[in-house]
């Protein structure tokens, strides 16, 4: 899938969650480094706090426990956050599958928006579990360039 392909999904999904299609395109953008679909990232804190537990409890196994450990594909989903919203599949690399990728990571910016009131700024840190408060600063600026008039101006 092309990088103009990937927008377009990316564009399509947002439009079909109700969201504003420049944020979620300057998300995707920023997570998986360039649109990179196959972007995948280990996140130790984050298995530590949230996946360990339940695989010490015996409730998943430890390749199980592993994968939702990783985050996935152009919104950087991790596969436990996945778990939360719904994603049933085997194999939790089937988010960096941009339809199935998108869909989680719109879902995830969805919850985000309406916990924080519709304040982009707080869901954008709730997206990003709140490690980086830079992580706004990050997004926001990319977003101009997925605008309507920036597409009509180039």
């Amino acid at each position: 899938m092309t990088r103009d392909e990937m927008v377009a999904l990316a564009r399509s999904t947002a439009a079909a969650h109700d969201l504003d299609e420049a944020l979620v395109c300057a998300l995707c953008e920023h997570e998986s480094e360039g649109w990179n679909a196959w972007a995948v990232r280990y996140e130790p804190a984050f298995f530590s706090k949230y996946v360990a537990p339940l695989y010490a409890s015996g409730k998943i196994s430890v390749t199980e426990a592993y994968a939702r450990g990783f985050s996935y594909g152009l919104g950087q989903v991790m596969g436990q956050t996945a778990r939360e919203l719904g994603f049933a599949n085997e194999f939790l690399t089937e988010l960096c599958d941009p339809p199935v990728g998108l869909e989680f990571a719109c879902r995830k910016l969805a919850k985000a928006l309406h916990d924080a009131a519709g304040n982009v700024t707080s869901a954008l840190l709730k997206y990003n579990g709140g490690a980086n408060p830079n992580y706004p600063n990050l997004v926001l600026p990319l977003m101009p360039k997925y605008q309507p008039a920036a597409e009509t101006a180039t």
